[in-house]
């Protein structure tokens, strides 16, 4: 394996990844734009929901298709049609073309992540836990840049102008054009039946389903809530996306050393230290101002994210054969589950309170990662898996 060439490949699919997870935190950056406009809270919430509906619970079907034979197409393809719809949102005002742009536009997302994460799992060697972890992190870095671009520019020039917007998925999937990896038909094997696989590992799936969609709850849920909490507190739209990039950019770099860490104390060990340590740290900064409320963020976020990867590479593990599938599930099917919920934080925001929901949300990693003590990996990978 000629590794100089697949670290270019996996740095083209993790910079694509980037820009591709910038689009899935689009509509949620925009969601205090949307409710001054008048929509509300609940609307807004649910509009998050119908994106996710297609975007993560639709991956395993894809990635279904993926294991049947490689589908180089998708990458590029559903790069440009999510980058397409998602830029009209700003524009749309009936609220029922609202769901349904939102919901096709997820079909991009959908497509791409399973086919891409195969690729990257296809040409990783034997440290398929530290390469995961590099293409997961450039998708945590996508989802950080979205509040730090996207809140400037729509304040200085309004939601009219988020058309532009299209323009990055327009280049990105012109590389992918030539530079995503090529799997040959012949050399890639038919996986065995799918059915008698899901039926013998179903409950160790269930379980490490479970894990990510209660995480993926507190991810999506601090992403949406947080900046109209830190409103709530007089703290301005702008400087809570400064606190929100900081949350998901340094989420990032905790993918990569969860990743680093798998591979050598072991898969569980990581998820469950990294979610059961996150939730103080965002208490800790709910009630902290100034720098160290920065620090704590930043760690919380860290440790909130260390396992992403991690979960990926357990399900490849226990479903080997359909690796497409199994990065499905995780990226798409257990994220999707957790983000659903968001629409039922947005009825519980208006009916209660944000500051009663946000300090809900910072308790959901340590269930998470209490839940994770019930999982069966390997307490250290073998040698041949490093």
């Amino acid at each position: 394996m000629n590794m100089v060439s697949n670290k270019g490949k996996i740095f083209s699919l993790s910079l694509a990844h980037m820009f591709n997870d910038f689009y899935m935190n689009y509509i949620q950056t925009l969601l205090p734009f949307l409710v001054a406009a008048g929509l509300g809270v609940s609307k807004g919430a649910f509009l998050i929901s119908a994106f996710t509906v297609t975007s993560s619970v639709l991956q395993p079907v894809f990635g279904y298709l993926v294991d049947q034979k490689n589908q180089r197409w998708l990458v590029y393809v559903g790069t440009i049609w999510m980058a397409v719809l998602i830029s009209l949102v700003g524009l749309l005002k009936n609220y029922s073309l609202l769901i349904l742009v939102a919901a096709l536009a997820g079909l991009g997302t959908a497509a791409f992540h399973p086919q891409a994460s195969a690729m990257v799992s296809a040409v990783s060697g034997n440290r398929k836990g530290f390469w995961q972890s590099c293409f997961t992190a450039g998708g945590n870095v996508g989802w950080a840049l979205t509040p730090l671009l996207v809140v400037p520019f729509v304040q200085a020039y309004n939601l009219v102008m988020t058309p532009l917007f299209i323009l990055p998925g327009v280049l990105v999937a012109i590389m992918l054009w030539f530079s995503a990896p090529r799997v040959s038909s012949e050399a890639k094997m038919a996986p065995p039946p799918l059915m008698p696989i899901l039926r013998s590992n179903w409950f160790e799936l269930t379980k490490l389903v479970f894990v990510v969609a209660i995480r993926s709850l507190a991810y999506f849920g601090l992403m949406s809530f947080l900046p109209l909490y830190l409103q709530k507190t007089n703290i301005s739209l702008l400087t809570g996306s400064h606190l929100l990039f900081v949350m998901l950019f340094c989420g990032a770099i905790g993918g990569v050393v969860g990743g680093y860490l798998s591979d050598r104390i072991g898969r569980k060990a990581v998820i469950v230290g990294s979610l059961v340590l996150s939730s103080p740290l965002f208490f800790f900064f709910l009630n902290t101002n100034g720098f160290y409320a920065y620090v704590l963020l930043a760690l919380a976020g860290a440790a909130l994210l260390a396992s992403f990867s991690v979960t990926v590479v357990v399900a490849q593990n226990i479903i080997s054969k359909n690796a497409a599938m199994a990065s499905g599930l995780m990226l798409g099917f257990g994220i999707g589950i957790g983000g659903l919920g968001v629409g039922l934080v947005g009825i519980l925001v208006e009916y209660s309170s944000i500051t009663f929901a946000i300090n809900l949300l910072i308790w959901l990693p340590l269930l998470a990662g209490l839940s994770g003590l019930a999982l069966k990996t390997k307490k250290r990978p073998d040698v041949s898996e490093r």
